[in-house]
């Protein structure tokens, strides 16, 4: 089958691999959509970050060439021995972490947090960038007819946003801002709506990403136009109660920090590539609390459960659809060349 694997930095290749087998306790998908994240786009052009290069990971026992891809929906099309809860035919998508079930963190149910945690088309396991993949029967998810194959695609990347809505102190009534209306930023905009937000602002630069911001019903503030800071403090008397940060470019983060109010908490989304300096009185002087999170936990039914009733809807949020042959040029390098574009997804069916 063709498949896309990660070999290093802005080396990307389509290559015929074996199809995945469906093992004991496993289920094999066969690939409808799959999502270009941010983070595959880290990876691309910065990488290694999550992806193993010179030593296998602890789970998968894989290191590069890695097959590529996270964010995916398909159907079930064979089922392992043991396997109970699934059935060929299933309409499914995939919540891609893999954890080792024995550190403090698993022990606690934050599989998130596990100390080998990796990610499924990050750390190995096979990828949604390929005709199929295998995997284990626990990460395997339904999704009903009246969730589209597109909307499947985009549980994962709405399980992050809802996960950190739900982390953060945000309660029915608050106002938010959330700084970056990428892909997860949007999602985020559409978590606080579901969440009972009072007021949503997006700060963002992109006119295509500024008009989604709106279209979902965010107030949106252009710093080219505005001191955001200033402004969000003038319109919401005396500042938001939580900022999400989900742009992991440095000066942001002190923005994000300043748009708060007394007691305020900034929710750090993204990833960074490199370090951010804060100024600690800023956080210190004002009682305000910085925190963040890694992926999700225990969030996809309820994410499934929210697009039924029309949230996180994939005909305001993907941008382009492209054949699994175009992903390098018009998707990977199309993310970094039309600034314009917020979610594409890719097909490896013809």
């Amino acid at each position: 089958m063709q498949a896309l694997r990660w070999h290093g930095v802005k080396d990307l290749r389509l290559e015929n691999i074996e199809q995945p087998a469906a093992l004991a306790g496993k289920v094999k998908i066969k690939v409808e959509w799959c999502g270009i994240c941010g983070s595959d786009l880290h990876e691309y052009v910065a990488g290694p970050i999550f992806i193993p290069q010179d030593a296998q990971h602890p789970l998968t026992g894989e290191k590069a060439p890695i097959v590529m891809g996270h964010e995916f929906s398909g159907q079930v099309v064979e089922i392992g021995e043991g396997v109970t809860k699934i059935q060929v035919g299933d309409r499914v998508v995939v919540e891609p972490v893999f954890a080792c079930g024995e550190c403090d963190a698993c022990k606690q149910g934050k599989y998130n947090l596990c100390d080998k945690m990796g990610f499924l088309g990050l750390a190995g396991g096979g990828g949604g960038f390929s005709e199929y993949v295998a995997a284990d029967e626990h990460m395997v998810h339904k999704i009903p007819e009246s969730v589209s194959f597109e909307q499947g695609a985009l549980v994962e990347p709405s399980a992050v946003a809802l996960y950190a809505v739900r982390q953060s102190q945000l309660k029915v009534g608050d106002k938010a801002v959330v700084f970056g209306a990428g892909p997860i930023g949007l999602l985020v905009i559409e978590a606080l709506k579901a969440s009972g937000a009072s007021e949503i602002y997006a700060v963002e630069l992109s006119e295509e990403r500024k008009a989604k911001a709106e279209e979902l019903g965010a107030i949106v503030l252009d710093p080219k136009t505005y001191d955001v800071v200033q402004e969000l403090h003038k319109r919401t008397n005396g500042g938001v109660d939580v900022a999400y940060e989900v742009t992991g470019v440095p000066p942001v983060l002190t923005q994000a920090i300043e748009s708060t109010k007394i007691s305020g908490q900034i929710m750090i989304v993204s990833i960074f590539e490199k370090e951010a300096p804060i100024k600690p009185n800023n956080i210190v002087m004002k009682e305000r609390n910085l925190t963040g999170i890694i992926g999700y936990r225990d969030v996809f039914p309820a994410v499934i459960s929210l697009m039924e009733k029309g949230y996180f809807p994939a005909d305001k949020l993907v941008t382009k659809r492209i054949k699994l042959e175009e992903v390098i040029e018009q998707g990977f390098e199309g993310l970094l060349k039309e600034k314009n574009q917020v979610k594409i997804l890719v097909s490896p069916q013809s």
